[in-house]
């Protein structure tokens, strides 16, 4: 019997690519991410709470962060109006109110992400278009001249916030973010944060002398020196969370040694108003106890002009909201918000704007970029603590000599923190990138056109602005040029605008995996992920924020 032959199919030979070998340079190849839905090095998640002591020091930090654009926004507006620094101090007051107030409704029954509800600088446009309709009358007094363009503001804003209750309760806006891939949410998000420069270094940079020490100081001490200690150490905790607390405290404590020493008494009107800690005026007019009430102005006026102008602002703001909601679940570790829970924040976002016209802001209201900043400088994404922040709001908001004192620190220490704040929120939308193809040349086209036309369009309406708010559009129909103007001054809006477009008319349908589209769509469908659920409609459970020793 003769042995059985056994035949072995040999191995195709791998032959290599034609052309050079690759340039290592002698390094080995690095490891490899794989993409992450939710980040990693968050200590504290949007359910997860540090202690009371803690989460009361952070909900401070919330509070000093959101201020300063509460601050920017009335001090540029009110001198305009006519008003004195009393009324500037009132209008601080009612701002804070509504934005304790509209952060507690929309952590509770909005989008429940923390995400600070404060003070929108997208209705400039048409504020400044009312104030310069009343800028050419004859009034008594500059004060009644305030308190009648306030009135329009109100009026202006109460009807223009149905514009966000129909838009988020109809599902209509909903529907718009079902058309959203990763590859949409990258500029937008991004943008949100970049298209916000105004407000970093060329803020700064009106005074140099404490804007820049922030800066250099926050980065260091935040970043360098934390890492110098041991990791276990509890300054490495302090330093990393409370680090932006310290260096406000020691540069103010600088600018006002300055101040004393008489180092602006020759200096220009704008370098003192920036620099020096006693220009606002704020801790001598501010009232020592007053609640903020409906109509503190006077009725309402309704001015259909008017009203057409603000209601491209209300629409602004949705945009603006929604890359900042994007931002915030990322930062906080939930799962991207879905369609349902969109429409339900723009829609409570117009209710708070309803309040707003009741109560007689100056602006309406939007998402606060810097405050989900705040979240991925600590690492701390806690909803309550943002919702413990707006308890600091309402008391400042209430007794206004104590507000007065923190409304004083000077806005280029607010700009050196921006710097930083924005910063993380434009990186943010970088990383949803890891979700699409980067390397489909179809994908960079989008993305970059949407990135870029997000940036440019923007910029060149406001570099075409007069300084009275007269945008490039100027038609014969003044309600028309303030809508288009507004809109199209939005960096989030012109992205969301361009991307959508872009992204589904260019093959959508071929390039559905290369898009994201299959991570995508079971987080914005009802039940597609149970993490959903979690985040977005757990049941609230008041007694969650009682101390277990008081229940």
């Amino acid at each position: 019997m003769g042995e059985t032959e056994h035949h072995h199919t040999p191995p195709p030979v791998q032959t290599p690519p034609p052309g050079p070998p690759p340039l290592n340079f002698g390094l080995s190849r690095g490891p490899t991410w794989t993409p992450a839905e939710q980040l990693l090095h968050l200590h504290y998640c949007i359910h997860s709470n540090p202690s009371w002591p803690v989460a009361i020091l952070l909900a401070f930090q919330h509070y000093i962060v959101m201020l300063g654009t509460t601050v920017l926004i009335a001090t540029t507006l009110v001198p305009l109006m006519g008003g004195s620094h009393g009324d500037k101090a009132r209008v601080i007051q009612t701002l804070l109110l509504m934005s304790g107030v509209n952060t507690l409704l929309q952590t509770w029954f909005g989008s429940r992400l923390p995400v600070v509800m404060g003070s929108s600088m997208a209705f400039f446009t048409p504020v400044m278009s009312i104030i310069n309709d009343y800028s050419d009358r004859n009034f008594p007094s500059e004060h009644e001249r305030f308190t009648y363009t306030i009135r329009t503001i109100q009026g202006s804003l109460i009807v223009s916030s149905f514009i966000n209750i129909v838009l988020g309760y109809s599902r209509a806006w909903g529907s718009l973010t079902r058309l959203f891939s990763p590859l949409v949410i990258v500029p937008v998000v991004c943008v949100v944060g970049l298209g916000l420069f105004m407000r970093g270094f060329p803020l700064l940079a009106t005074c140099v002398e404490i804007g820049l020490p922030m800066l250099i100081l926050l980065v260091l001490v935040q970043q360098h020196l934390r890492r110098m200690v041991p990791v276990h150490h509890a300054a490495h905790h302090v330093l990393e969370r409370f680090a932006l607390l310290t260096c406000i405290g020691v540069i103010w404590a600088f600018a006002a040694i300055l101040t004393v020493a008489g180092a602006y008494n020759n200096s220009k009107e704008r370098t003192q108003t920036s620099c020096r800690i006693d220009r606002s005026y704020l801790m001598s007019s501010a009232p020592w106890i007053k609640v903020p009430y409906p109509f503190q102005w006077g009725t309402p006026i309704f001015s259909a002009s008017h009203v057409f102008g603000m209601m491209g602002a209300a629409i602004v703001t949705s945009a603006e909201s929604t890359g900042t909601f994007f931002a915030a679940a990322r930062l906080s570790g939930a799962t991207p918000p879905p369609a349902h829970v969109l429409s339900r924040s723009i829609g409570l976002q117009g209710f708070g704007m309803l309040l707003e016209g009741l109560f007689g802001s100056v602006v309406g209201t939007t998402a606060s970029v810097e405050n989900v900043g705040l979240l991925g400088l600590t690492q701390i994404g806690s909803r309550r603590v943002v919702q413990m922040s707006c308890g600091f709001m309402i008391f400042f908001s209430i007794f206004g000599k104590f507000g007065a004192f923190f409304a004083s620190i000077p806005l280029p220490i607010f700009a050196a923190i921006y710097c930083v704040l924005l910063g993380i929120v434009a990186a943010v939308g970088i990383s949803f990138i890891q979700f699409a193809n980067n390397n489909s040349m179809r994908n960079l086209y989008v993305l970059g056109l949407s990135l870029f036309l997000g940036i440019s369009i923007p910029q060149y309406f406001l570099g075409n602005t007069t300084p009275d708010g007269r945008g490039p559009a100027r038609t014969k129909a003044g309600w028309f040029n303030d809508i288009l103007n507004t809109i199209f001054s939005s960096p989030p809006t012109v992205a969301i605008i361009v991307g959508t477009l872009l992204d589904n008319t260019l093959d959508a349908k071929g390039t559905t995996n290369d898009r994201g589209v299959p991570w995508w769509f079971p987080f914005q469908v009802k039940g597609g992920d149970g993490r959903n659920e979690e985040f977005y409609d757990y049941p609230l459970r008041i007694h969650e924020y009682i101390p277990s020793r008081f229940r």
